[in-house]
C-alpha cells in the first residue's frame, strides 16, 4: 500500500481489526520512510452478474428495478420495508451464489415471486399478473386458486 503522505511504497500493517458487522477489515499502517500512520479498509468487492433480457440484450443488475418490482407489487400493503429489503437480499444473495456471469430476468423474476409469495398473497397476485402477462379473468383464477 502506497503512502498517502509521501508516497513511498514501503507500509507495514500496525494493526487489524474486523468490523462489527463482519464486512470489512479495518487496517491501520504505518509508512517505513516517513513514519506516519494511517487507515485502510479492505472489503470484499462481489460483482453481481449481467442480465439476459427476454430479447436477448444485456443489460447491468440494478438492485433499484428490483425494488421497485416490489414497491409496486405491494403498493398500499401492509407490508414493512425492511421486510421488502430483507427479501431483496435473498434474491441478491441467491444470485450471487449461483457465481454465474450471467442469469437470464425469468430466472430473477421467478425468484421475486417466491419472496412476494412470502410476504403479501395480493403483492404476488398482482406481480404475477403483469409477469405472466395474464390476458384474461381465467388467469387470475387460476394463480388465486393455487394460493388456496
Amino acid at each position: 500500500m502506497k503512502c498517502p503522505f509521501c508516497g513511498a511504497a514501503d507500509t507495514q500493517v500496525v494493526d487489524s481489526r474486523v468490523s462489527e458487522i463482519g464486512d470489512n477489515v479495518r487496517r491501520r499502517r504505518r509508512c517505513s520512510d516517513c513514519g506516519k500512520r494511517f487507515t485502510t479498509f479492505e472489503t470484499a468487492d462481489l460483482r453481481m452478474p449481467q442480465i439476459i433480457k427476454q430479447n436477448g440484450t444485456r443489460e447491468e443488475f440494478e438492485r433499484g428495478k428490483l425494488q421497485s418490482s416490489f414497491l409496486k407489487a405491494l403498493h398500499k400493503r401492509p407490508v414493512a420495508a425492511v421486510k421488502v429489503d430483507d427479501a431483496i437480499e435473498v434474491i441478491m444473495q441467491r444470485i450471487l451464489a449461483q457465481g454465474e456471469r450471467e442469469i437470464p430476468s425469468r430466472q430473477i423474476g421467478e425468484m421475486v415471486m417466491e419472496e412476494l409469495h412470502k410476504l403479501d398473497k395480493i403483492g404476488y397476485v398482482r406481480f404475477a399478473s403483469v409477469y405472466r402477462s395474464f390476458q384474461g379473468v381465467d388467469d387470475f383464477r387460476d394463480v388465486i386458486r393455487d394460493l388456496e
